[in-house]
């Protein structure tokens, strides 16, 4: 986490805002010295412990469960090399609707 702390200050001129969960790492007494210490550089929030609504990953989690996966069986594999069910174009490139989670109200703090 440091590491991608360090990287994260490197690449950017402005101060670093960092909307984290509450991930075991990055709670960790290395990670909050070190955020400390660079201070004028980066700052963590932390979001609520379940907070599903405030993710913008969940949404896109619920979106693929509902409507790219579902309850719908893959298809029956052609032999053992065969592939499962294959993701829809809108889930595969970064800009393809991935945008439309952050307008959703609960979320917008995100993309601003």
């Amino acid at each position: 986490m440091i590491d991608f702390l360090r990287r994260l200050i490197k690449h950017n001129k402005q101060k670093v805002f960092l909307i984290v969960d509450g991930h075991p790492v990055h709670r960790s007494r290395q990670v909050k010295r070190w955020v400390h210490r660079h201070r004028k550089r980066i700052r963590m929030f932390f979001l609520p412990g379940y907070s599903p609504q405030l993710n913008p990953d969940e949404l896109l989690n619920q979106d693929v469960k509902t409507n790219a996966v579902g309850r719908n069986r893959p298809p029956k594999p052609a032999g053992d090399d065969a592939a499962g069910t294959i993701a829809p174009a809108k889930y595969t490139t970064p800009t393809s609707g991935c945008q439309n989670y952050f307008k959703h109200k609960d979320v917008q703090y995100a993309a601003t």
